[in-house]
């Protein structure tokens, strides 16, 4: 049973934003907007963006080592406005996934309330009693879910809330700790998380949504390493672009500056913590530390095409999921051909963000499977 009769369509509705929300983030963090609004959650004080010349002299004099640019501040914060709605889309969501819980409400409201406090005390500069606040709504939150047993929607509701709300933190640490290639690959991950579970709370609720094969385990096991190696590449793309070493090869595919295998620095390409007071825009590795880390993404690249592009195959050759499996091949042959575009034209903005959008787009295919294949009743999830 749904929580509401129209909570598919809700979740829906918030998968919809979600996506739309990944892509404009893709959008800001490639046109370099990251770091156009110093701090947070305003943009040099104002609720929106500066537009009045006084007020523009008065931000370039509060923050005279970030001078405010009209073209990128607007976009930073015109995100994080889409995030904000979202995450009460997010909210109502939650509210109503655990309506029928006992104290349901009470702890999503709670939960809730604890981060609006730790919003307040972050403005206030009380940044220690902020975190206590946050920490205090996530537990809350996971708490939900983990007692939720059967009841999915419940759980996947409180885990969406807690996402967001995590997000939120992600954004919050971009600006101040200056676009941290940790912070910043986290945030893409965490953004493209909080889309999988929404797509997965919306399919649960929609009524006929479940798909019955006989070769369902064999399809969900396949779609599950499918996921991993699919996790692995997105974490690899958002660590290319944290590290701007997309163009680290130059415009030069499959080859690297001339060669197969290029001279290239692993160990400082994977140092995931290099600590605070460093300004990361622009990037701070070496050549062949960017190299490595583009060249890494290549390879992971040719295995997620590998692996899913056989099971997009098998999709293909079983008629009632034969939509699925066209789909699924022809979102990876775009996605390849994108990647191979943004190395072969220096990243031109229109491309990069379209290669994101079908990062997302594999996510939900993905995800939409696994979500929707089971076995006949009385067959074991397990069962070859």
């Amino acid at each position: 049973m749904t929580p509401h009769r129209h909570f598919h369509r809700l979740a829906w509705l918030a998968a919809a934003f979600a996506l739309c929300v990944i892509v404009f983030g893709a959008f800001v963090r490639l046109s370099q907007a990251g770091l156009s609004c110093p701090d947070w959650p305003t943009c040099y004080g104002h609720a929106a963006w500066p537009t009045q010349a006084h007020d523009v002299a008065r931000a370039d004099q509060a923050f005279p080592g970030r001078p405010y640019e009209s073209a990128l501040a607007w976009r930073e914060q015109v995100h994080r406005m889409l995030a904000g709605t979202l995450g009460v889309l997010v909210l109502a969501l939650a509210l109503l996934a655990v309506r029928r819980r006992r104290n349901g409400i009470v702890e999503v409201a709670t939960a809730s309330i604890a981060v609006g406090l730790s919003v307040y005390a972050y403005m206030r500069g009380v940044h220690v009693a902020a975190g206590v606040a946050a920490a205090s709504g996530e537990l809350i939150l996971l708490k939900i879910a983990l007692r939720s047993g059967k009841d999915t929607c419940a759980r996947l509701g409180a885990l969406a809330l807690a996402m967001v709300i995590f997000q939120a933190l992600l954004g919050q640490w971009t600006v101040t700790w200056l676009v941290m290639p940790i912070v910043v690959m986290g945030h893409l991950l965490g953004g493209l998380a909080t889309f999988a579970l929404l797509v997965a709370l919306a399919w649960q609720a929609t009524p006929g949504a479940r798909l019955t094969l006989a070769t369902a385990p064999k399809l969900r096991r396949l779609l599950w390493i499918g996921f991993g190696l699919l996790v692995v590449q997105l974490a690899l793309g958002g660590w290319t672009s944290a590290n701007y070493a997309a163009w680290a090869c130059g415009a030069q595919f499959p080859t690297c500056l001339n060669h197969w295998w290029p001279q290239m620095d692993f160990h400082q390409g994977f140092v995931l913590w290099r600590g605070f007071g460093v300004d990361y825009s622009g990037g701070v590795l070496a050549n062949p530390a960017r190299i490595a880390i583009q060249e890494t993404h290549r390879i992971v690249a040719l295995l997620v095409l590998g692996h899913l592009g056989a099971v997009a195959i098998r999709l293909l050759r079983t008629p009632s999921v034969r939509g699925w499996g066209g789909l699924l091949l022809v979102l990876l042959l775009a996605q390849v051909s994108l990647g191979i575009a943004n190395v072969m034209f220096n990243l031109p903005l229109p491309v990069a963000v379209a290669h994101n959008a079908g990062a997302a787009l594999l996510l939900f295919t993905v995800v939409s499977l696994l979500a929707r294949l089971r076995p006949p009743d009385g067959v074991p999830e397990r069962s070859a």
